[in-house]
């Protein structure tokens, strides 16, 4: 059985030789809003604010509603600049780390807030909070709230939707082909299972899971296997555990698993590949964040009614799901915050999930972030078949103690530390090269434990 809760800290201290989070943002195309100002117009203030956010269908959405509604109420312009998820992580790590001001608000997660409010680099948002009353701070769920606190107790950033992990499957085929998905599944039950639905359809695989590499695609959901086969990245005293039998052994499982039975390509396939996989019939399984369950059951998706969902596979631990969030920040530099934070209060307010509920369908509401949304009637028959299950996931979280040992800081699909985002996609596109039948998982993990071992040099002997 998992060790239970200890009272865990971000680690306090900085590295003799600490890596700085990504700085060179990776070359894409910026989708702009065909009604506002292009990259010229960025940086400037006024009635305008810009913001960077990832292409996740529920931040395009947000897009398509902005203009007609928050800048006809606010008369407040928005420029967006939207990117795939590994572009827009280089891309704010340089403007908010320069405090160039470029980006009045970006989408930052629960790995990049604590570290760059430790930084300085983002506005603390309690004054707008205690000022808001409309907002309804407590509203937010508390996991979800304080992952997006600092060491100082503040909230820098507000979430847009909060998520965790879980199992989704096609019911109909698993009914056709006589299987039971069990209420609380382990891995090696859906490795069984996968091996039986692979092919139960013309062109249909067992199961979806990320390969692409990158430490918010790949290493996510491996991760989160790690934990519950018993392994960690670092034990309490830093000390790099990625040869060690458990993680080897998760690795192993992982890549076995999505070469026998996972989806074509997979050592290219994210999140975003997955979904579409699950959408277009072409997977009976898929493991991933529960924010995809959305989409699933959107109006136009094929397999809408057709998915069933249930908690994060386990092995060793009761649980398995991780904790997740995109949301909001304001840079430092920003020369509008009081007009960024009325971008946030509207985009991350209770009104907005019931517009998007209105205007796009109440699956597809961004929640996982506020109580009030699971008591909402129209989101609960809307979302009934995957409601409950997130919202369990995300209460049942515990980025504290997801494993079976002591961990030195939080996180659970992640290390929160600076130097994470640059190990864990090394070490990503390693395991993505044994996905690909490049190397073996061995000596792809003999090459990510020396890595990690680097790490380790700068944080060894200091911890809790």
């Amino acid at each position: 059985m998992r060790r239970r809760s200890r009272q865990l800290s971000r680690t306090p201290h900085r590295p003799r030789r600490a890596r700085a989070l990504a700085a060179t943002a990776t070359a894409g195309v910026l989708l702009t809003l065909p009604a506002c100002a292009g990259a010229g117009a960025l940086g400037q203030g006024g009635d305008t604010i810009n913001v960077l956010m990832v292409n996740n269908p529920q931040m395009l959405e947000l897009r398509k509603l902005t203009a007609d509604h928050f800048t006809k109420e606010t008369g407040i312009k928005v420029n967006f600049t939207v990117l795939p998820e590994n572009d827009v992580r280089d891309k704010i790590s340089q403007d908010f780390a320069n405090q160039a001001g470029q980006y009045d608000v970006a989408t930052l997660s629960n790995y990049e807030t604590p570290i760059f409010a430790k930084n300085e680099w983002l506005q603390p948002l309690d004054q707008y909070t205690r000022k808001d009353k409309s907002f309804d701070q407590q509203d937010i769920l508390p996991p979800v709230r304080e992952s997006l606190s600092g060491e100082d107790g503040k909230v820098y950033a507000q979430p847009f939707y909060g998520e965790s992990s879980f199992l989704m499957y096609r019911k109909d085929v698993f009914a056709e082909e006589g299987l039971t998905m069990p209420k609380e599944p382990t891995w090696p039950q859906v490795a069984e299972l996968a091996a039986e639905v692979d092919g139960s359809q013309s062109g249909m695989k067992g199961i979806c899971l990320r390969g692409l590499p990158g430490w918010g695609e790949l290493i996510a959901p491996l991760t989160s296997v790690v934990n519950t086969f018993g392994g960690t990245w670092f034990d309490k005293d830093w000390k790099a555990r990625l040869d060690d039998p458990a993680f080897k052994k998760a690795t192993k499982f992982y890549v076995d698993l999505v070469r026998k039975h996972g989806e074509s390509g997979a050592a290219q396939a994210g999140y975003a590949e997955c979904l579409n996989n699950m959408t277009q019939g072409k997977t009976a399984m898929w493991y991933d964040a529960t924010a995809g369950a959305g989409s699933l059951e959107g109006s136009k998706s094929k397999v809408k009614g057709k998915i069933g969902y249930v908690p994060a596979p386990t092995l060793k631990t009761e649980s398995s799901g991780w904790l997740y969030s995109w949301a909001w920040g304001i840079q430092k530099a920003s020369r509008n915050p009081d007009k960024a934070w009325k971008f946030i209060s509207w985009a991350s307010g209770k009104e907005y999930e019931r517009l998007v509920g209105e205007e796009f369908g109440w699956a597809n509401v961004p929640a996982g972030k506020r109580a009030s949304t699971y008591k909402l009637p129209e989101y609960k028959k809307e979302a009934g078949a995957f409601g409950e299950v997130t919202r369990r996931a995300i209460a049942g979280a515990e980025p504290r103690d997801p494993g079976v040992q002591p961990r030195p800081t939080i996180g659970i699909q992640f290390v929160d530390i600076p130097e994470f985002a640059d190990l864990g996609t090394k070490v990503s596109q390693e395991i993505s090269a044994a996905i690909a039948g490049r190397q073996s998982v061995e000596t792809a993990l003999r090459k990510s434990q020396a890595l990690a071992e680097e790490i380790s040099e700068d944080y060894e002997g200091r911890g809790r």
